[in-house]
């Protein structure tokens, strides 16, 4: 695995990513790729890169695993931005370089994204056609996500709030990081929570999979254009790359289910695909052996029939 730091066009920082290679890698070869786009909250060391990053590599891919912008090892201040409209600018950016890289295919270019990562993969498929084929894992429109539940379904007072923030810090005030979990499942639970979305991924991001660049936080001042936003618009007339929809049928207050069934139904893809995998839920898919296996055994061969 090698980590690079790829140029952002126009701006003033770069995009750090961690490029996974097939085993017995030649680079005179040119091989088909796909950019692995981690969850909101995550890093690219985490089930973006650890997890399906590895498995396609071994299935022949190369794989470019990116930090969002302003997160994880990329660049970019201040900290802790989600910014919707960026990731997705930063996915395009991605594939600028994959396409540069004389070992990858340009023409052979797919996209899969997790969670949060797996709407903004949905947006950048809706707009970017040298992306020949999408898979999105447990995947969230997070504008949808951002208008309810993590609004408090009060998305005007949410955004009534992010001004009135705004102004403090102009006024030479503090910034506001929310941070979007507990401590730990045991505090969770302490403090009334049962959403199974929420203990899962406190989980994940506490014990099973650690990691430095992980932030799973956001800088209240920025975060009024995520609710404006939708990952699915014009899915039903734009959206017409071969697509692959995975879903665990054990839904949580993030919503992964409904909106990949959602997508599923409205994209104007005729080649479309809706795996649910029976038994398991959101953060299973993001490292239980199970579950991944099962995903795995759907998607590998889907990109290796778009991609080939």
């Amino acid at each position: 695995m090698e980590t690079v730091c790829i140029r952002n066009p126009g701006m003033y920082w770069d995009i750090a990513a961690n490029i996974h290679v097939p085993p017995a890698f030649d680079a005179s070869k040119r091989y088909p790729a796909v950019v692995s786009n981690h969850p909101i909250g995550s890093c690219k060391e985490q089930t973006a890169g650890n997890i399906y990053g590895e498995a396609l590599a071994r299935a022949g891919f190369v794989v470019i695993v990116p930090d969002a912008s302003f997160q994880g090892a990329s660049g970019g201040s201040p900290r802790w931005i989600e910014d919707p409209e960026q990731r997705v600018k930063d996915y395009r950016d991605v594939i600028d370089y994959a396409q540069s890289l004389p070992y990858v295919n340009p023409e052979r270019i797919g996209i899969l994204g997790i969670c949060g990562g797996g709407g903004y993969s949905v947006k950048a498929t809706i707009i970017d056609k040298r992306i020949k084929a999408l898979v999105t894992i447990t995947g969230v429109n997070f504008g949808r996500l951002f208008r309810e539940g993590f609004s408090a379904f009060d998305p005007v007072a949410a955004l009534e709030g992010m001004a009135a923030q705004r102004s403090t810090q102009i006024a030479g005030g503090d910034e506001l990081v929310n941070v979007f979990l507990p401590a730990s499942v045991e505090e969770g639970k302490a403090a009334g929570i049962t959403d199974i979305d929420v203990l899962e991924a406190t989980d994940y991001y506490r014990n099973r999979c650690v990691a430095q660049g992980s932030g799973t936080r956001m800088l209240v001042s920025h975060g009024a254009p995520a609710i404006a936003w939708d990952a699915f618009a014009f899915a039903e007339t734009l959206l017409t790359q071969p697509m692959m929809v995975v879903v665990g049928d054990r839904p949580g207050g993030f919503g992964a289910y409904r909106d990949g069934l959602e997508i599923h139904g409205r994209a104007a893809s005729k080649d479309k695909e809706l795996v649910v995998v029976e038994g398991w839920s959101h953060y299973d898919l993001y490292d239980q052996p199970e579950p991944v296996g099962q995903a795995l055994e759907k998607l590998i061969p889907f990109f290796e029939k778009h991609l080939a």
